[in-house]
């Protein structure tokens, strides 16, 4: 039976050039990867490491349940406490991951009687968050911050919730923080800013929120991602403490999930003392981007995601094989991963790599583009 019913939707997708498939990592290989998220290099570092193994012989390996039974341990409260000191929030819940965070309080603020105004090129955490929501969802234009006022004066809710990312993941763009925050408060709204990108990347790792100086104000609220610049696993929502209090009591995907891990709360937070103490980090990832998209003959990023338009998904594919070839990892996104429908290679700037890496990659990454 099953057969019959998927085949068909497995050769749609091969004869469009869209099949994915997984490929495991090889321990050892010997690769320059510009396809993970590892944006301050902290993966395997030492610190971060050892952190993680020592959490594992104090807690065990798992938070054996969720966070309001016996699943919050004493690193979920310091990780959440020094993440939201850092980013400059009054309080932070670490979820299980980035995508639970955003589904999370997403669901929590949505409703009846709530309106959520999502940007059309938001993760899709964010679009499933939204379907679960049963609040009235428009969709609006990309960084389109007049749509976004038109929609909040002319609604009936009584609430509503803009949706945005401070650095987007697919073209690595900015949003206007600014302009939304001050749209947002005009219209008695809330602004969530997903900040997955952000962190440890821009405004000096704190993230756009507060290089923007947003972070704080009691209707600019922030998700981020642990999985990525804090080289961990995990997700965390920042905001006022009535915030947190509401999302402990009514947030499904925190209450019905097992709490993180110790080990990755552990591997997180050593990766946040250590930006903290080695605060020249991020820079390094704005200088290796910019050095990606030169060779790229790409525009600068406003983050670590350098974005490489391609003719189609099955030229995408082919030249990220011919990278893997060369020894360079890139990442291929294409439909339905890319919201405006152009399939892309998508390079991963990360400090850590050395002058001779990065010269080769850009040497692999300029013959691909001639």
């Amino acid at each position: 039976m099953l057969e019959e019913w998927l085949a068909p939707k497995a050769a749609a997708l091969e004869s469009r050039g869209l099949t994915r498939r997984l490929r495991a990592r090889a321990a050892g290989e010997v690769l320059i990867d510009l396809a993970g998220n590892d944006y301050l290099g902290l993966a395997r570092d030492p610190r971060v490491m050892d952190a993680a193994v020592a959490a594992v012989r104090t807690w065990g390996t798992g938070a054996t349940a969720s966070r309001l039974v016996t699943g919050t341990t004493a690193l979920h409260a310091e990780l959440e406490s020094e993440l939201a000191a850092y980013t400059g929030h009054e309080a932070g819940l670490v979820f299980s991951s980035g995508y639970l965070a955003n589904l999370g309080v997403i669901t929590a603020l949505g409703g009846p009687g709530t309106l959520l105004v999502s940007d059309e090129h938001v993760h899709a955490s964010v679009v499933d968050a939204c379907r679960l929501a049963r609040s009235r969802v428009e969709v609006v234009p990309h960084n389109d911050v007049e749509a976004i006022g038109k929609v909040l004066a002319e609604r009936n809710e009584p609430h509503a919730v803009v949706l945005v990312e401070s650095v987007y993941s697919v073209l690595g763009d900015a949003a206007p923080l600014t302009a939304l925050a001050e749209i947002a408060q005009q219209n008695g709204a809330v602004l969530l800013v997903d900040e997955a990108h952000g962190l440890g990347v821009t405004g000096g790792g704190r993230g756009s929120v507060a290089a923007a100086g947003l972070a704080g104000l009691d209707h600019v609220l922030v998700t981020m991602t642990l999985s990525k610049a804090m080289a961990s696993q995990g997700g965390v929502v920042l905001g006022p403490p009535v915030l947190r209090e509401h999302l402990v009591n009514r947030a499904r995907a925190f209450i019905f999930d097992t709490g993180l891990n110790p080990a990755a709360c552990a591997a997180a937070l050593a990766a946040l003392r250590i930006l903290t103490d080695e605060p020249s980090r991020p820079d390094t990832i704005h200088t290796t981007a910019a050095r990606l998209a030169k060779a790229c003959n790409v525009a600068p990023s406003a983050g670590a995601v350098v974005s490489v338009p391609m003719p189609g998904p099955r030229e995408a594919v082919q030249a990220a094989e011919q990278c893997l070839a060369a020894g360079v990892r890139v990442g291929v996104f294409r439909p339905p991963s890319v919201p405006d429908g152009i399939s892309r290679l998508r390079l991963t700037a990360r400090a850590g790599l050395t002058d001779t890496e990065l010269d080769h990659a850009c040497a692999v990454l300029g013959l691909i583009g001639s």
